[in-house]
């Protein structure tokens, strides 16, 4: 009976293996919670789309996506922890084009952003808002220029910071019109000194600004897309005033790791792409000033590719320094 009993367990040691997934498939990724970082505060419109798609990503995945606010030196503070982790499909960002083609070029950092970070998709694009009071003589962007030409820096401009995308596309303005205008960088958004006429003109995200243009407070003479955004159909871009191929609008979207397994990278896009068709997501994207992406790991890199050089030539010419 023992001999019996002993012969049954050696065969059904032997047999274990048999039985056991293949190294690498043990169980589906995610089967554990997994991180999503943003490099900027709470509340702010990285975080706030981050989050909108980090709920949905959790249901998808059954499992829970944390979000985890890592702010600073504009947003490549959370860039350089994520190019630091393991490449297994359990650490993500959120990221927002300024820290990965526009910081590198105005200080040092932990990362390079072709090599070290693994391009998910662009799912969402934020225009760029040149502002005016609504009794401003300015009625366009040509009227800008040409006050600027008479007055040679003395128009003053507001942005939420050096640096930042909407200081980066001021100044690629002024490089292609021949002007030169002085820059008031702020902590956040400059509304209240546009209304009040301490500012010539400001320059904000389109979120931001749209409650102030709607009630009739602010007026928008410009939009920094290519053509006109499908949630500002009624703003004029910078670009149909004279200034042909302008162009300047922050993206958001997920990245991973260098390395990470391609079967993440492909589901990550997968989900991403799915959650920006559903009408709910679409809804609350335009109620947020936000346009629509999507598309491929390819595409992301190709942008990258592109606007590197790009704002590096404006920072450059400009002689645009980091604080």
């Amino acid at each position: 009976m023992n001999n019996r009993i002993g012969r049954r367990a050696l065969g059904a040691a032997l047999l274990l293996p048999l039985f056991r997934p293949a190294p690498g498939r043990a169980q589906a990724w995610p089967n554990r919670p997994v991180r999503l970082f943003v490099g900027f505060t709470a509340g702010s419109s990285t975080d706030v789309t981050a989050r909108l798609f980090a709920q949905r990503y959790a249901e998808l995945w059954g499992q829970p996506v944390v979000v985890e606010n890592i702010p600073g030196n504009g947003g490549a503070l959370g860039v350089e922890r994520l190019s630091k982790q393991p490449p297994d499909g359990y650490s993500l960002m959120w990221a927002a084009n300024g820290a990965l083609t526009i910081v590198p070029s105005l200080q040092p950092v932990g990362f390079d952003p072709l090599k070290d970070l693994a391009p998910i998709a662009i799912m969402l694009a934020m225009p760029s808002v040149f502002l005016v009071p609504e009794a401003s003589p300015f009625r366009g962007m040509q009227d800008v220029i040409a006050a600027a030409r008479a007055r040679p820096g003395e128009l003053s401009y507001g942005t939420p910071g050096v640096g930042t995308p909407q200081h980066i596309a001021t100044e690629m303005l002024c490089r292609s019109a021949g002007v030169t205008m002085e820059h008031i960088p702020y902590r956040g958004a400059n509304l209240v000194d546009v209304l009040s006429g301490v500012l010539n003109f400001g320059v904000q995200n389109a979120g931001a600004a749209m409650p102030m243009v709607r009630e009739g407070r602010l007026r928008c003479i410009g939009v920094s897309t290519l053509e006109r955004s499908a949630n500002l159909k009624d703003w004029p871009t910078v670009a149909e005033q004279g200034f042909p191929g302008f162009e300047a609008i922050s993206w958001f979207g997920p990245m991973a790791p260098a390395g990470t397994p391609e079967q993440v990278i492909a589901r990550v896009n997968a989900d991403s792409n799915r959650i920006l068709a559903e009408p709910a997501t679409r809804e609350r994207l335009a109620v947020l000033g936000l346009d629509a992406v999507g598309g491929t790991p390819e595409a992301m890199r190709a942008t990258m590719i592109r606007d590197i050089p790009k704002w590096a030539s404006v920072i450059r010419e400009a002689n645009i320094r980091a604080n």
